[in-house]
């Protein structure tokens, strides 16, 4: 068996480790989502509406990162051996 084709390896590199695709296609949706949501509610004077949503899509993209920035101060924590 060679080493791209290891269940746990996909090409060279392990399979949860990776950040994927389709992670930055929603975010970037979320994003423009919120943008154009934010620019309608101040432009017809909501702007505390406008402060809520770009909350919200900053709160939802966190939660969506949090798995990740977890992975990645284990990994420093494996790499230091702390």
């Amino acid at each position: 068996m060679r080493f791209a084709e290891h269940k746990y390896f996909i090409w060279g590199r392990e399979a949860g480790c990776q950040m994927g695709v389709n992670l930055i296609f929603k975010i970037a949706a979320v994003g423009i989502l919120v943008s154009v949501v934010c620019q309608v509610l101040k432009h017809s004077g909501r702007e505390e509406q406008a402060f809520l949503t770009s909350l919200a899509g900053l709160i939802l993209v966190l939660f969506w990162m949090v798995p990740y920035i977890y992975e990645l101060f284990e990994t420093i924590k494996d790499l230091f051996a702390l």
